[in-house]
């Protein structure tokens, strides 16, 4: 009898934890306060690893272990919401709005928080707070408590100074279209973090948003467009603004494209905004392929393979089923995976066509070819055969920045962070073009200054893109690529001639003996600022085309100025606070908000009035770092 109610009891308890372990998968909607459906909003099966993201409508579907799973749903802005399964295979759920102030909150990561009971760490606190330990140089701060796991990477920033305009008359800069920065920026601020310093370049951040310049006309792909007024952060210097206009492409115009979807499907891309977002975000982009569009799948973990070979793009639901399969486990083949994608699309190399490879990882490579010199070797080997390269970042944690900005700075390419699905909306859809179809390469900057009314300047960011002078001519010089309909942006800080600070920022040095200074200018040019030269190529050309400019006028007030230069003056002056540059004068949260506020313009998706909250969270942390210090 004994043996009998022993058995029975292993079997009613293996029932019971059968019952327990099977799962079900659970579907429904997400929404606003208004009920719109929500696309981005996390949806975690608490305690677990498993999560999911909600589509552009809002749509989500999640497997879960058991009917006693909770659902957590979350979103940056709204207020946290969880659900119990129990027996419901269909969860609707609303989230309203989070009136709860930054600074009471303390973000623990991507999708949850706790409420604080005292102040927040941020990064810089950390540094002195005891207890807590900083790994890497991303300068993560968890809290007490939390297992520090960050490894997050990026290269060094040494920002640019003044240069003397009679020793250094030139300013030789390769053209930077990458917004990584500032969307990473964003999830650091998002997340209750000031970013590190040298995941700030100021560059990326003023051209993440689109500026109303003019169109080209004729032959030439770019129209330049140019403003100088009074420098809103110290008003004894001149800001000047440079902006290039790509032409722009309609979509049915576009060559067809012969894509390669490198993707990353390493245990390190295991988590909900890595691997399910890069899904839902290249779902987003097959929706934009064409019939004559072909697209190859390669993947990385331990060794890579071809998962789906070229297909077109009208046949969506093969593509999006060799998507739907994809999961995530191993050590990350990086190179590997560079060298078969490269493989896969010269073996279908399409001619006068878009031969592109697009990866999608944290660029955590970590087997193989790894070193980042060895992958910009890699790449710069593979550059010269027509195939561009378009890097996506995602996760955190142990996001590799620098790597992934090398292979799209070698690859002749750009790089973009996705943070979330709106995100991947703005990159793979609204600027498709831009995002995918090169319309020229190699594109240099040149700038002379006149000595006779300019005393010194500052290039604002670019700090990764700086050239020598005589790299300007030299067509062997690689630099950076433009897309259909791109702008770009760039910002000098000018000390006229009679500013009365200028003993503080130029330092002497000793007179040459064997040079001839102060040469005069003629008359005729003596009213010229500056002569803007610019150089680029075809996309399939070797050799470069010149196109020269003369800046003169009036300066304006900064009230005055163009919306285009007030704004981007904004988000160069909220990237100096980020970084506590020594040059940012008497910039503070409060101006760069009025700036920003006053200069938005056309901002019909909100991403400049996103900004400005931004600024705003930026500046509750950035009291909270101080009230520590």
């Amino acid at each position: 009898m004994k043996r009998i109610i022993t058995t029975l009891a292993v079997i009613f308890c293996a029932v019971i934890i059968y019952g327990q372990a099977v799962s079900k998968t659970i579907t429904g909607v997400v929404s606003d306060e208004q009920g719109m459906g929500l696309p981005g909003v996390s949806v975690i099966e608490d305690g677990t690893q498993n999560g999911c993201i909600t589509d552009i409508d809002g749509k989500y579907s999640i497997q879960v272990q058991s009917e006693k799973s909770v659902l957590v749903f979350s979103f940056i802005g709204m207020v946290t919401v969880k659900e119990k399964v129990k027996n419901r295979s269909v969860i609707n759920v609303r989230l309203k709005s989070d009136a709860v102030s930054v600074d009471e909150v303390v973000v623990m990561g991507y999708g949850s928080r706790r409420e604080k009971k005292s102040v927040a760490y941020t990064s810089s606190i950390a540094r002195k707070a005891p207890g807590i330990r900083i790994r890497g140089n991303a300068g993560y701060a968890p809290v007490l408590g939390v297992q520090d796991f960050n490894t997050e990477g990026y290269s060094t920033v040494h920002e640019n100074g003044y240069r003397d305009v009679t020793n250094e008359p030139l300013s030789t800069f390769s053209v930077d279209v990458d917004r990584a920065s500032y969307t990473n920026v964003r999830r650091f601020i998002n997340n209750g973090q000031l970013p590190p310093v040298d995941a700030v370049r100021i560059e990326e951040m003023i051209n993440y948003f689109n500026y109303d310049y003019d169109t080209p006309k004729g032959d030439d792909p770019f129209a330049v467009n140019s403003d100088l007024a009074i420098c809103p952060w110290n008003e004894e210097h001149y800001l000047l603004k440079v902006g290039l206009k790509g032409q722009e492409i309609e979509k049915d115009n576009l060559p067809p494209s012969n894509l390669v979807f490198l993707l990353d499907v390493s245990g390190s891309m295991n988590a909900h905004n890595k691997l399910p977002l890069l899904k839902s975000s290249l779902r987003l982009l097959v929706n934009e392929l064409r019939a004559d569009d072909h697209v190859s799948i390669v993947v990385y973990a331990g060794a890579a393979g071809v998962v789906l070979k070229p297909t077109p793009g009208n046949e969506k639901k093969t593509i999006l089923d060799a998507l739907d399969r994809l999961q995530a486990g191993g050590s990350t083949a990086g190179g590997e995976g560079l060298r078969l994608a490269y493989a896969t699309a010269k073996e279908h190399f399409v001619k006068e066509g878009n031969n592109r490879i697009l990866l999608a990882t944290d660029g955590d490579f970590n087997v193989g070819v790894s070193s980042n010199a060895d992958m910009e070797r890699l790449v710069e080997k593979e550059r010269d055969n027509g195939i561009f390269v378009t890097v996506l970042g995602f996760g955190m944690g142990n996001y590799k920045d620098d790597k992934m900005e090398i292979i799209a700075d070698k690859g002749n390419g750009n790089y973009a962070y996705i943070d979330n699905l709106q995100e991947a909306q703005k990159t793979l859809v609204s600027e498709f073009g831009g995002t995918l179809f090169t319309i020229a390469k190699d594109v240099k900057f040149q700038i002379e200054f006149n000595p006779q009314k300019v005393l010194a300047y500052r290039l604002i960011g670019y700090e990764n893109r700086l050239l020598n002078n005589e790299d300007f001519n030299d067509d062997t010089k690689d630099a950076g690529e433009i897309g259909a309909g791109h702008t770009v942006t760039a910002l000098y800080e000018i000390i006229p001639v009679g500013a009365k600070d200028a003993g503080e920022w130029i330092k002497s040095v000793d007179a040459l003996k064997y040079q001839k200074r102060n040469k005069k200018v003629s008359a005729a040019n003596a009213n010229e600022w500056l002569t803007l030269k610019l150089r680029y190529k075809q996309p399939d050309g070797q050799q470069s085309e010149l196109m020269e400019f003369v800046i003169k006028g009036d300066v304006d007030a900064f009230k005055d100025a163009s919306d285009d230069l007030r704004f981007a003056a904004s988000v160069a002056g909220f990237g100096m606070l980020l970084r506590d540059s020594k040059y940012k004068g008497n910039t503070s949260f409060e101006a760069v908000r009025s700036w920003a506020k006053n200069s938005r313009g056309k901002d019909e998706d909100g991403f400049k009035a996103e900004m400005i909250r931004l600024v705003k969270t930026a500046e509750t942390l950035h009291k909270q770092t101080a009230s520590m210090d």
